[in-house]
């Protein structure tokens, strides 16, 4: 927020990516259903989105589901695009493994995320350069310089709310204060984080251009990343999850309410940060799609080809073809297959945000696509 006095160290110039991850495979057909596919409504006789109830993407042969009207609101704006067919060389269709792979960005140890954050240009680390937005450290985030797990902002403390730590924060200051302390620097650091979230976390964020967040731990999440970014804290990742894709079961039951969370999320979370979305990227990710015929319980079985979404940071639009679902396209026991690398869709996103020659040690042994 402005006149906190909390200023980060990388200049106004500093941008931040976000990367939310929906865990549990999340169906690109539903998110994104295909426009003018007779396949796709045959073998979802049951859960295909009727092609009346979709919001059209301009020509594309994809849209939006009905629940999606607030990235809807943004693709319109320009903000929003929506990459139908992507996924990664996973072929076990394990949740754990597919996560894996694709946060690490191939196999290779730590994550992609904390790569970049080692090798963009021109910024110094810091306790708040990223953070997690969570309980843990997600693999996306492994081997950064800096990173910083909480859940919330209320609390992120050394003790108890309320109970003043003053003294016991003095006493670390300094028992890492000499200068031969091989952690005194990132104690000190994260030390001055906790006193800058704690500053934070004292003052009422209000949201800006008419914004209202819903109350779910998905929009509290954004609504701290976007107080975060306001605050110049030099934030430059965020890692969010939006858990509980998993619908081999009632898919529609299941997963239209989080449909509505993630749209709902995302789009005041663009209208909140208003111009500041020019410096801000907001990735959308999943580890695979799923199968394109609906099971006996009115479900989805896991699959290969899903779908990316990425909003802000430039003037957006179409990115990417839904394949036709038909026999001679579809791959395995019916997946759709991928058409696109995630890693492609992410590597003009790094440089973007301050990577170079050195986006091949992000992702090692990948050959960008032409």
């Amino acid at each position: 927020m402005k006149g906190t006095g909390i200023v980060s160290g990388n200049g106004d110039e500093q941008r931040t990516l976000v990367v939310v991850f929906l865990r549990g495979g999340a169906d690109g057909l539903t998110l994104a259903p295909p426009v003018g596919d007779q396949v796709y409504h045959d073998l979802r006789s049951n859960i295909a989105v009727s092609e009346g109830e979709v919001l059209k993407l301009g020509a594309a042969n994809c849209g939006l589901h009905p629940a999606m009207s607030g990235l809807h609101d943004v693709f319109k704006d320009g903000g929003l695009s929506v990459i139908p067919a992507v996924g990664s060389e996973d072929k076990t269709r394990s949740h754990f493994y597919a996560q894996d792979l694709m946060e690490h960005g191939g196999s290779v140890a730590g994550g992609w995320l904390g790569r970049f954050l080692r090798y963009r240009e021109g910024r110094q680390p810091t306790a708040l350069s990223a953070v997690a937005l969570g309980k843990k450290m997600p693999e996306v985030l492994r081997g950064a310089p800096a990173a910083t797990v909480m859940e919330s902002m209320d609390t992120f403390s050394l003790g108890k709310k309320g109970v003043s730590t003053a003294k016991f924060k003095a006493e670390l200051a300094g028992l890492y204060g000499a200068e031969t302390s091989l952690l005194g620097p990132a104690a000190r650091d994260t030390l001055q984080a906790l006193d800058r979230v704690a500053e934070l976390a004292k003052t009422s964020y209000s949201p800006e251009h008419g914004a209202e967040y819903s109350d779910d731990s998905f929009s509290n999440g954004l609504r701290q990343a976007a107080q975060l970014v306001r605050a110049r804290v030099g934030l430059e990742a965020v890692s969010l999850d939006l858990n509980g894709w998993d619908s081999h079961f009632a898919q529609e039951t299941l997963i239209a309410p989080m449909i509505t969370r993630l749209s709902e999320g995302l789009s005041t979370f663009y209208q909140d940060l208003g111009p500041l979305m020019r410096k801000v990227t907001v990735v959308v990710m999943t580890e695979f799609g799923r199968r394109v015929a609906e099971n006996s319980s009115f479900g989805t079985d896991h699959g290969s080809g899903g779908l990316m979404m990425v909003m802000g940071g430039k003037e957006r639009g179409l990115v990417g073809t839904m394949p036709k679902l038909d026999a001679g396209t579809l791959i395995g026991p019916g997946d759709v297959p991928v058409v696109t690398d995630y890693r492609s869709i992410l590597i003009p996103e790094l440089k973007m945000h301050g990577v170079r020659e050195t986006v091949g040690e992000i992702f090692p042994g990948f050959a960008q696509e032409k």
